[in-house]
This record gives structure tokens, sequence and C-alpha cells, in this order.
């Protein structure tokens, strides 16, 4: 694992207090990974304080400094580009749930029957794109039904990310894996739970249904991303 690597370099002294570290490139073929897989190591790492980023300077071992000056923060469309598919669901998770929540309080007639249609139409997709648009919709409808229209703005920059190659390349190889059939199945499945929950004004069931969809999306990302790991009952949360 990459983090424990780091860990241990950094406990056998490879790098003096605030050293900076190598670059993202050189150090992620010095421990035989990706620049994806480093910078989630590195996000782990800083959670736990052993290293500290400085925007345009780089990343360096312990502590900032206290009375340093730090880099203004990151803007969020610097984010978006690096993000990776797995930040992306991670930060869904968070978000979408609660905008379930409050659609359950604020949703009319009509966004319900939109909704629902839309989560039909996931279920039969033809193919992952089809699949995507019809995904895509649902979820934007969502956001627009909670009413507020600040938080649904920023679900929809929040998700420009699916439209990157990123994104795709893993959502494809998540429809390939678990069979487009199934695939879509089961998520329209969930999508309709999600709806059903709205419908009857529940926040909190609408916020679990959620949830569940995400979480089942998140399990058939890291079984793409380890196939000796997955197994077919990971693959769907029902």
């Amino acid at each position: 694992m990459v983090t424990a690597r780091l860990r241990d370099l950094i406990a056998a002294g490879r790098w003096s207090p605030q050293e900076a570290l190598p670059p993202e490139r050189r150090l992620a073929a010095e421990l035989g990974c990706s620049r994806e897989t480093l910078r989630r190591a590195l996000s782990a790492l800083a959670s736990e304080g052993l290293i500290w980023r400085h925007q345009g300077k780089g990343t360096f071992l312990g502590s900032a400094p206290s009375g340093g000056t730090l880099a203004a923060p990151v803007p969020l469309q610097q984010l978006l580009e690096i993000a990776s598919p797995h930040d992306l669901i991670e930060a869904r998770l968070i978000f979408e749930p609660a905008l379930a929540a409050a659609a359950a309080l604020a949703a009319d007639g009509a966004a319900i029957k939109a909704m629902r249609q839309l989560a039909r139409a996931t279920g039969t997709a033809a193919d992952w794109r089809d699949y995507e648009k019809h995904d895509d919709a649902f979820h934007k409808a969502i956001a627009r039904a909670s009413g507020n229209a600040l938080l649904s703005g920023i679900y929809a920059h929040l998700v420009t990310m699916r439209g990157r190659a990123r994104w795709q390349r893993h959502h494809d190889a998540v429809f390939r894996k678990a069979r487009r059939l199934e695939y879509a199945t089961e998520q329209s499945a969930l999508h309709l739970a999600i709806v059903e929950a709205i419908a009857a004004g529940d926040p909190q069931a609408a916020r679990q249904a959620m949830h569940d969809h995400l979480a089942a999306i998140r399990a058939l990302l890291r079984a793409a991303d380890n196939p000796e790991r997955g197994t077919r009952n990971e693959f769907f949360i029902t």
C-alpha cells in the first residue's frame, strides 16, 4: 500500500522536517504507482499531519509552519481538474443525501413525475453513454427539486467532472464489468427507491436511499480498480 510505504520512508528518516518531497512524477515512479494513487496517499498523510502542501511550491514533511504564510485556497475549478473518480464519489456521498432529503420536503408533483421517468430510463439504457446521460439528468433533477438554487448550482458545478475522460473511463469499465443489463436494472431500482422516498415526503428515507445508491457505485469503482478483491455480491447493494 502506497500510504504505508510513505509512512515507512518518513519513519526511516528519508526526508528531514520541512524538507520538500520529490515532485509527484518522480515519487510515483519510485513507488511504482500512478500519480492518482500517490495523490490519494499524500492526502491521507496530510490529514494525519505528517506532511503539508504549499500550492505552487510542493509537499513538505511535518506540520505547516504556524507563523508562515500559506497559499490561498485552491480554486474549485483546479480541484475539479485534479480530482479522481473516487474523490467525486466521496464528495457526492456527503452532498447528495442532503439534497435528496431537501427534495423530499420541497418537490412538487411535476418534479416527482420527471424524476420517476428518468429513474426508469436508466433501467433501459442501451449502453453506458445512454445510462450516463439519464443518470446525470436524474441526479440534477433531484438537486433542482431541493428548491435551493444555490445548492443546485454547486452540485451542477461539482458534477462537471462526470464529463471528464477519467470518470468516463472508470464508468465504462464498471458498466462492462458489472454487465450492462444487470447494472442498469439494479441502479434503476435504487433510483426508484429514492424517488418513492421523496414522493412520500420522507427526508430520512430519501437520505438513506441516496446514500445506498452512491455507496453501491463506490463499491463498483473499488471492485473495478481491484478486480482480485471484487465479487458479484459486492457489486450491488439493494
